[in-house]
């Protein structure tokens, strides 16, 4: 499976719309996550791709020596204060681009950073994180990626491990496509994003990069310090079709990485 996934790479233009945390842009070359392909040579594969080695503020990384912060100026936004039958996803897309599996849906979910709005585009998987804590990987990762009407990105990133079965993952899960390039709509749906697409109490606040080519630079990144929990059967699905697509940390450099703690922490969003 991993080797006809990456197979498909050259084929999929439109629809690495945001894909992986990647770029609207039309890149031809072929990159992955193994071989002549893997992060290491990400930047001799394109000019396009030289901030993969040139950039200074690349992500993933781990996060470590977070200084605490408040007024994060991050706040969840489902059209209005309170979660009506329009804010719950009816349809969805599922594709699997060739990195990743990404869903897109119609529910109007945003955050607000600031005074900029970023609607949510689409969400995608990685296994295992590429994000780490004090050095140690989660076994997945979610990237809910947002974008501004400016162009600008945030991302919102969620690590999970094993716990609790997540009933808000069953549809997207029911759904995967059967082999790499594979597409599904599914409709008459009745999901509630404030659970599939959860903002936690605690979470790391960072200035970064895209995480696939052309990694560039000047994302938000959002990661929430809470673990998601899903069942070892869920857990089992998501890893064994994705087979490592996650790319290294990377060095932190200058940057600060900020860490806010609100007072109460949200229970694990398994309804």
């Amino acid at each position: 499976m991993a080797a006809a996934r990456q197979r498909v790479v050259a084929g999929a233009t439109l629809a690495l719309l945001l894909a992986a945390c990647g770029s609207p842009e039309h890149h031809e070359a072929h990159w992955g996550y193994e071989g002549e392909g893997a992060p290491e040579h990400w930047a001799s594969l394109s000019p396009d791709f030289a901030t993969c080695d040139a950039g200074v503020e690349q992500s993933p990384i781990d996060l470590v020596n977070a200084v605490p912060i408040e007024n994060a100026g991050i706040e969840r936004r489902l059209g209005e204060s309170v979660l009506t039958i329009e804010q719950r996803a009816r349809v969805m897309d599922i594709f699997d681009n060739g990195h990743t599996v990404q869903i897109s849906n119609d529910a109007p979910v945003s955050i607000e950073l600031g005074e900029a709005l970023y609607e949510l585009a689409q969400f995608h998987f990685h296994a295992p994180s590429e994000h780490t804590i004090d050095g140690q990987h989660s076994p997945l990762e979610v990237h809910y990626v947002h974008k501004s009407a400016a162009g600008e990105l945030a991302v919102v990133g969620m690590l999970v491990e094993e716990g609790a079965h997540n009933t808000m993952l069953d549809a997207v899960l029911a759904a995967f496509p059967d082999e790499p390039g594979g597409r599904r709509h599914v409709e008459n749906l009745d999901l509630d994003m404030n659970a599939l697409r959860p903002i936690t109490q605690n979470f790391y606040r960072y200035k970064g990069s895209l995480t696939t080519p052309p990694c560039s630079e000047g994302v938000h990144w959002i990661v929430m310090a809470d673990i998601w929990q899903i069942s070892p059967e869920q857990m089992s699905k998501v890893v064994s079709y994705l087979h490592d697509n996650n790319r290294p940390v990377q060095p932190i450099g200058k940057r600060r990485i900020g860490l806010v703690q609100r007072e109460q922490p949200m229970v694990n969003p398994t309804r």
